[in-house]
């Protein structure tokens, strides 16, 4: 293999993920994604960069209710259906490390968590801050859409308390935001979590683990064979 190609000098491989951090099909596919990094042999060659994607963008901004209550209510699903797909959620989960607790999760507009994303990426926080989300989503049952939820959670990160608050009044990464779903819409995704390899090949959902190695792999052998 060539060392201008993998040395300290290389461009990494990317995994681009659209995600939305009320969305727990996307906590799982980020937990086993970053497992399949970290044993992957290359995985230091490897950079993840999560994109925005809204499930429910038309959710009024600052509401929260019970995501169960709001999936009765939007859907007409009774609660015998979603509790079974809980149940099959938290055991893959659990098998992930993850904790879930559907019984507090809360539905809301996730703009400004993904403005918390943003900000976080220029710190060099993007990946902390998005597993940080995660957990106060899905573990903690915060309301995401509360500005000093929000802001507190940017704190535990090392983040400055004014520029998550400024961030959140301002609304700034609108564009960036915009951009992350533009993109989506021309790449047909319908759905997340979605993950792009070395914008070649993509895994749609929380596949197993063995999915993502499998793509990191013929990845990498992607790379060797244009360094031959």
């Amino acid at each position: 293999m060539s060392a201008s190609v993998f040395g300290h000098a290389a461009e990494p491989i990317v995994v681009d993920v659209w995600s939305d951090v009320v969305c727990p099909f996307c906590y799982l596919g980020h937990a086993i994604l970053e497992e399949a990094v970290e044993r992957f042999p290359h995985g230091s060659a490897v950079q993840i960069r999560y994109h925005s994607f809204q499930l429910n963008p038309g959710f009024a901004v600052g509401d929260a209710i019970l995501a169960d209550d709001y999936l009765t209510k939007q859907y007409g699903m009774p609660k015998s259906q979603f509790e079974a797909s809980h149940a099959q959620l938290s055991a893959r989960g659990a098998q992930a490390g993850l904790d879930y607790r559907f019984e507090t999760t809360l539905m809301v507009n996730t703009l400004d968590a993904h403005r918390m994303i943003h900000l976080a990426k220029a710190h060099g926080q993007e990946l902390p801050m998005v597993d940080r989300l995660f957990k106060a989503e899905f573990t903690e049952g915060l309301n995401l859409a509360d500005h000093a939820v929000l802001a507190d959670l940017a704190v535990e990160l090392g983040l400055d308390r004014a520029d998550a608050v400024k961030a959140l009044e301002t609304q700034a990464y609108e564009q960036d935001i915009r951009a992350d779903l533009a993109q989506a819409r021309q790449l047909g995704i319908s759905g997340v979590p979605f993950f792009v390899f070395d914008n070649k090949r993509a895994v749609s959902g929380a596949q197993p683990a063995e999915m993502f190695r499998k793509a990191l792999d013929i990845t990498w052998q992607d790379r060797a064979t244009q360094s031959t």
